[in-house]
């Protein structure tokens, strides 16, 4: 079959959810039987979000082959299961990069370089792509009407007349509920096609987000007004999930609009047993179970896949799991009481630089004397390391390489400690260890058993520091275990207190790899320990 493709824009205002949309579609999709991929265009100049601040932009989702991207991408793994690749994540940096290389080298042969037509080609050469699908979602960033977005809808324009019937428009738009008036407000969503139009793309099918449910004469008005079919015009309401999204887009027929369109044959709705299956434990998963996220970033979107991971784990463990996010910068030995008791376990976050470490070492120290389920994740690893020496090994100086200066005055005892490779580095954009890496796991370790005794498993990365092997010997000695090395580089990639309920660091970023029909063993096995 003939590749098709879905562009997926956003009007009105941002968040309104275009990520989640973008994989609903694919997850119906997938489920009538389609191989499909879905990718983000992001109209912001940085290559990548790997040097972008959680405040800026939430988190920094990291691809099996290595590449930092837009945290949509774990929504799309999370809800389809696919593996992506720095091919599904394109910013205008990498447009422009890509273009002013080739510029360089001489390949426009003295031609004036402009941003049409060779901006937008170079754009849609990567809409396109190479690979065999028979669909390709594209989300684009932002909203109608940015100015930087506008190479991209240049792009989705002539694509939509190269393609014709192969390609469709979903336009996610806002309705406004006014409390005043008591009355929603299609007004926002009509400029907004309006936008679309001046552009020269018309929307074949408009997803309409609201708070509120719409009746069918509002979604008439809307069809009218913004010359798309009845049956195209769907609502995306607030549902008690994120997970439920795909069931209601289901049920008003978006998957069935889009094969319309194409004019292909829409067959019978797809079952999805499994998805409602985990619904369903997910609506009976009353009891709640309290875990502690320590971390410096307050932020919803900062931690989104730990989040996530937490709460999938956890409905498959028949429990609701409640976060409760403790600012590592506040936290103190004379606090911890107050922040951590009572919670069923913690998780202590990633990072980097100097700023909050101090309170995840004060986290470790409680977690560990009070033998609190307790899940390091990267640097929250690194710091159940440097507490284990500080209380354990008595090496009051032992900090990370990273930060070295507000601890103790002529540190001696680098346990953790710049990796080879990386000491050589200047430039901090896309230079970390990063993607994917085997694991040899130590039989009869916790991890060993939460991996159902696998002996090799395969993890991402992202990070520039180690554990020191210097030490190796003195911690397992004093009763840290480390349960997981890299057979290639020998770097510890998990450490262990055995003693402990569950006590567990990891170098790698395991919420990465974890989806809705398959949560990540190591979280399940948290989540376990936690109840």
């Amino acid at each position: 079959m003939t590749t098709k493709y879905i562009f997926v824009t956003g009007g009105v205002v941002s968040s309104l959810g275009k990520g989640i949309i973008s994989a609903s579609i694919g997850k119906l999709l997938q489920a009538r039987g389609y191989k499909i991929t879905i990718q983000k265009f992001d109209p912001y100049i940085n290559i990548d979000p790997g040097t972008l601040n959680p405040y800026e932009h939430g988190e920094c989702y990291v691809t099996e082959d290595g590449f930092e991207t837009d945290l949509d991408l774990g929504h799309y793994e999370r809800f389809t299961g696919i593996r992506t690749t720095r091919s599904n994540s394109i910013t205008t940096g990498r447009i422009y990069q890509t273009v002013i290389d080739r510029e360089r080298h001489g390949d426009y042969l003295g031609k004036t370089i402009q941003v049409v037509p060779h901006i937008t080609d170079e754009i849609k050469r990567r809409m396109l792509r190479d690979e065999s699908f028979d669909f390709v979602i594209t989300e684009v960033g932002g909203t109608i009407g940015d100015i930087e977005s506008a190479p991209f809808m240049e792009a989705i324009r002539q694509l939509r007349w190269q393609l014709g019937h192969d390609a469709v428009c979903v336009h996610l738009t806002y309705i406004p509920y006014l409390k005043a008036a008591d009355e929603l407000k299609t007004k926002p969503t009509q400029h907004s096609v309006k936008e679309l139009q001046s552009m020269g793309i018309q929307p074949d099918i408009l997803v309409l987000r609201t708070e509120r449910h719409l009746d069918d004469g509002l979604r008439r008005k809307v069809a009218s007004f913004c010359n798309v079919d009845l049956d195209c015009v769907v609502q995306s309401e607030d549902m008690a999930s994120i997970y439920e999204v795909p069931v209601n887009m289901q049920r008003q027929g978006l998957d069935e609009a889009i094969l319309r369109k194409m004019g292909m044959t829409v067959g019978e709705r797809p079952a999805m047993k499994l998805w409602h299956e985990f619904l369903e434990k997910q609506r009976h998963a009353t009891r709640e179970v309290h875990i502690a996220l320590v971390g410096k970033y307050d932020l919803q979107d900062a931690y989104k896949s730990i989040r996530e991971s937490l709460g999938l784990a956890g409905i498959y463990n028949d429990v609701k799991t409640r976060i409760h996010f403790v600012n590592s910068e506040e936290l103190t030995l004379a606090d911890a009481d107050a922040h951590l008791e009572g919670m069923a376990g913690v998780v202590i976050c990633p990072g980097f630089g100097q700023r909050g470490i101090e309170g995840k070492v004060i986290a470790a120290h409680y977690c560990r004397t009070h033998d609190v389920p307790t899940f390091g994740i990267c640097l929250g690893m690194q710091m159940m390391v440097i507490e284990f020496a500080r209380n354990v090994l008595g090496w009051k100086d032992a900090v990370s390489r990273e930060a070295p200066s507000g601890t103790v005055e002529g540190a001696c005892h680098f346990v953790i400690d710049l990796m080879e490779e990386q000491k050589t580095v200047t430039d901090m954009g896309g230079t970390m260890r990063l993607g994917a890496y085997d694991c040899e796991l130590t039989k009869g370790s916790r991890a060993y058993g939460a991996y159902g005794d696998a002996s090799v498993i395969r993890e991402r990365h992202r990070h520039r520091y180690e554990f020191n092997n210097m030490y190796k010997e003195e911690y397992e000695a004093a009763g840290m275990l480390c349960a997981g090395i890299n057979p290639s580089a020998r770097l510890v990639e998990i450490v262990e207190i055995p003693t402990l309920r569950w006590y567990i660091g990891t170098q790698f970023h395991p919420e990465y790899s974890s989806t809705v029909l398959h949560p990540h063993p190591l979280f399940m096995s948290f989540i376990q320990a936690c109840k």
